[in-house]
């Protein structure tokens, strides 16, 4: 039988590991991937009503939800690289094919708990703009 390896070609745990100490700090944000990534979450915290709107259980889900989608992306560009999908020798498709799925399935439930419909943020009526601003304008 033969050993086990302690490491992984596809660099998945290692990723893993950064994010989870080091957090998204870790990520050169510099990178067209992690603008994508950090404008997704502007987007996805923006649909659910607002920085202000957002609950903190939502917000770890969110951070949660950014982190699998960046492990799915990673995932994605190397599966993408591979000759095949398929070892030959052991005739299957690749484990890593099957963790990939398993991480997008996670990101589906994190995306369901937060919500599929976009909640719009609240907005004061007319009135109480205007009497603010009077009242402002008139202090100064």
């Amino acid at each position: 039988m033969k050993p086990r390896r302690t490491y992984s070609r596809h660099g998945l745990n290692a990723l893993k590991a950064r994010v989870m100490v080091r957090g998204f700090t870790a990520i050169d944000k510099r990178t067209a991937a992690a603008q994508a990534l950090l404008a997704w979450r502007r987007e996805l915290v923006t649909d659910l009503g607002g920085e202000e709107a957002v609950s903190a259980q939502q917000r770890v889900l969110v951070e949660l939800a950014v982190r699998t989608r960046l492990y799915v992306d990673s995932l994605d560009a190397w599966i993408m690289e591979q000759p095949s999908l398929v070892n030959a020798r052991k005739r299957s498709v690749h484990p890593v094919l099957l963790q990939r799925q398993q991480l997008a399935d996670a990101l589906a439930r994190y995306m369901t708990q937060l919500g599929l419909e976009r909640k719009a943020r609240e907005v004061r009526d007319l009135k109480s703009y205007l009497a603010e601003h009077s009242s402002e304008a008139a202090s100064k």
